[in-house]
């Protein structure tokens, strides 16, 4: 099995791409640009393996995208790359737009021509899999669920530009007959995850002993989903996924986001206690412009039709994940040096 991954130097890619050469035994080629939030690091487990590849190119370059395609004849195409962060999106949205969407789209084309180029039976093989995000859905009320029908309703450059490459997905397939699969996920965690996203920057904001920067009143509700959970739904839902269908895939793991800046204090007070209590640390910051109130996906799809089960509840997962970042300072150390220091983004001037 020949998988192409865009984007697997970032942080999803890497855990997918990790999986993928050890646990599957696939035959990978990464294709990734390597933006500030690329990393190779993320992936020296596997950086030694005979069925691992990496080109560095960009999506957005027809050219990049079709030699690569037609040099490494993959079985499937598994396409992550993207522009992902809400906060940088709202002071750039120009790079968004770009990646997101432009750079889908080169893709969607430069796999269509080669599928139609392919023999009958490896035509047949052939998957296409665009990954995406809840946030295309809007924000939730107090209660209720995402599912794979709730109308999209952006509230961000960055929900918008993925809203727009989904829609670019389906009407590949709609349109082209392309086997394309789309799946939109919740909040991903886990190890080698930038420092700029909630989590990570929590977690060493508490190592350092800075403020834990919180916006708005906290209550803001995300699911949890663990980074390798994900991975692994990535692979069933390309390999198996009904084609022209979406999967959402989901931890089952409702928080606030107080609450999970409260989980990380406590667990940082039994492992640092001498910088105890963390949660003095908190501090209350100006609100995300559009701040959606509430993220919560219902899994039921994937659970039952292709069998997939969250391993890791959030407080497994989140212990490991505060453990992972005190135990590799040497992976985020140089990106809190250089690349990103923990400064607010993605504030508006007045």
């Amino acid at each position: 099995m020949r998988i192409l991954v865009t984007g697997g130097a970032g942080f999803i890619g890497s855990a997918l791409v990790r999986y993928l050469v050890r646990d599957i035994g696939a035959d990978v080629l990464n294709f990734d640009k390597l933006t500030y939030a690329g990393n190779l690091h993320s992936l020296a487990p596997i950086t030694g393996a005979k069925n691992y590849r990496f080109i560095q190119a960009d999506i957005c370059n027809s050219v990049s995208v079709s030699e690569a395609i037609n040099a490494f004849q993959p079985d499937h195409i598994m396409h992550l790359a993207a522009e992902s962060h809400v906060d940088r999106s709202i002071t750039g949205a120009a790079a968004f737009v770009e990646t997101n969407i432009v750079g889908t789209f080169t893709m969607l084309e430069a796999a269509r021509y080669y599928w139609n180029g392919l023999s009958k039976g490896a035509k047949s093989r052939f998957r296409f899999l665009h990954v995406s995000t809840d946030e295309v859905y809007g924000s939730l009320g107090q209660t209720g669920l995402f599912n794979e029908v709730t109308p999209y309703d952006p509230s961000s450059p960055y929900a918008a530009s993925k809203a727009a490459s989904d829609h670019l997905a389906k009407a590949w397939y709609r349109t082209y007959g392309m086997p394309i699969v789309v799946s939109n996920c919740s909040n991903n965690y886990g190890p080698y995850h930038f420092p700029e996203k909630l989590i990570p920057l929590n977690v060493i904001n508490a190592m350092e002993g800075k403020p834990l920067p919180v916006y708005g009143n906290g209550a803001n509700v995300r699911d949890w989903l663990y980074v390798e959970d994900h991975a692994r739904a990535l692979h069933l839902i390309c390999c198996r996924g009904r084609l022209g269908e979406t999967y959402n895939v989901g931890g089952r793991n409702e928080r606030s986001n107080i609450d999970v800046v409260r989980r990380i204090c406590a667990i940082m007070d039994q492992v640092r206690p001498q910088n105890a209590p963390h949660d003095q640390l908190i501090e209350f910051v100006h609100d995300r412009p559009g701040h959606d109130h509430r993220y919560a996906i219902d899994p039921t799809k994937l659970e039952t039709e292709l069998g997939w089960r969250a391993q890791e509840t959030f407080d497994s997962g989140i212990d490991k994940t505060v453990q992972w970042y005190l135990n590799n300072e040497a992976w985020w150390r140089p990106l809190r040096g250089g690349v990103y220091a923990g400064e607010r983004l993605g504030v508006l001037g007045s």
